[in-house]
């Protein structure tokens, strides 16, 4: 199994694949704890090109790199630190910076850019975020922490809460989760942010169960994953429509304590005012360990990349 780039979680719509990653995302999990990863990625050079700001994302690659022997060379605000300033192209900036490395991890504002990247590039292009596109390592990664924290993804009950019209990882998330059985997913949102027209229509193609909701009531109980999202500030064009949404969903101790005693609560974080710090020491609560587990994701993506298991 080998992938010349990583554009779309629509490559990985296979099981077998997605068991395949996980299983070397544990062994590298496995490995690292004890100090015994192999520098496999030794004289390999991982650029990351972000025109969005990110923490985890581009932290959590730039460690697997190094944590795999390779080395890191890195713009962040990409739009503001590079010849972008200067007019220079995407097609053009990933033509350069494609010869001088051997993937290029990119985070862009306009949907579809990776796809354009990975058209002009020598090397492999990974998605970082495409604008409201996709996110394909971030919905892997979300869904190797289900399997590990509820050890399946069958007959799971599950909510995905906020931004689900501009929220990349739930539009990669939908096509995964439609790959198992006898999954229920809850779609709850303003009126404003639901889930656009194509991805129903992809659930509803697979067979798989949903209901949109405005309230989070008459839910909790039911859910095993409770998957909030951030209200994106970034994505609405007048500060008005924002501040309309912005604190729709809270939750704090008294939501949480309506949930089940074995659900989890997934972010893919940053979070603002949607999730209260009280909820942090929940046993419940999964969104830190959620963000560790990609730096194991990616440190498998980067094997599989170079083929180098």
């Amino acid at each position: 199994m080998r992938f010349k780039h990583i554009i779309s979680v629509k490559q990985f719509l296979d099981t077998d694949i997605l068991n395949k990653i996980f299983e070397l995302a544990d062994e590298m999990e496995k490995n690292d704890k004890v100090n015994k990863i192999q520098d496999s990625l030794r004289n390999k050079v991982l650029a990351t090109v972000f025109y969005e700001p990110s923490t985890r994302t581009r932290f959590s690659f730039e460690s697997a790199m190094h944590k795999l022997g390779g080395n890191v060379i890195t713009t962040e605000s990409a739009s503001h630190f590079s010849s972008v300033t200067k007019g220079e192209t995407l097609q053009d900036t990933i033509k350069i910076i494609s010869n001088y490395v051997d993937v290029i991890v990119l985070r862009h504002h306009e949907e579809g850019s990776a796809k354009i990247a990975s058209e002009v590039s020598s090397v492999p292009i990974i998605n970082a975020g495409d604008g409201i596109g996709e996110h394909p390592t971030q919905a892997l990664l979300d869904l190797y922490t289900i399997k590990k924290e509820l050890g399946k993804i069958d007959k799971l009950k599950i909510a995905l809460v906020g931004d689900l019209l501009y929220g990349r990882t739930i539009h990669s998330l939908i096509y995964l989760l439609a790959l198992y059985k006898k999954v229920i997913i809850y779609l709850v949102s303003p009126n404003q942010l639901q889930l656009p027209g194509k991805y129903k229509d992809y659930l509803i193609q697979k067979g798989i169960e949903f209901e949109e909701l405005t309230d989070l009531n008459g839910v909790l109980d039911k859910i095993d994953v409770f998957y909030v999202t951030r209200i994106q500030k970034e994505r609405f064009s007048s500060e008005q429509e924002y501040e309309k949404v912005k604190d729709a969903y809270i939750v704090d101790r008294q939501i949480v304590n309506q949930l089940k005693d074995n659900a989890i609560i997934m972010h893919p974080l940053p979070r603002v005012n949607e999730i209260s710090p009280e909820v942090d020491s929940d046993k419940r609560a999964v969104y830190f360990r959620q963000a560790q587990n990609g730096l194991y994701i990616r440190m498998a993506l980067l094997q599989l990349i170079f083929n180098s298991e």
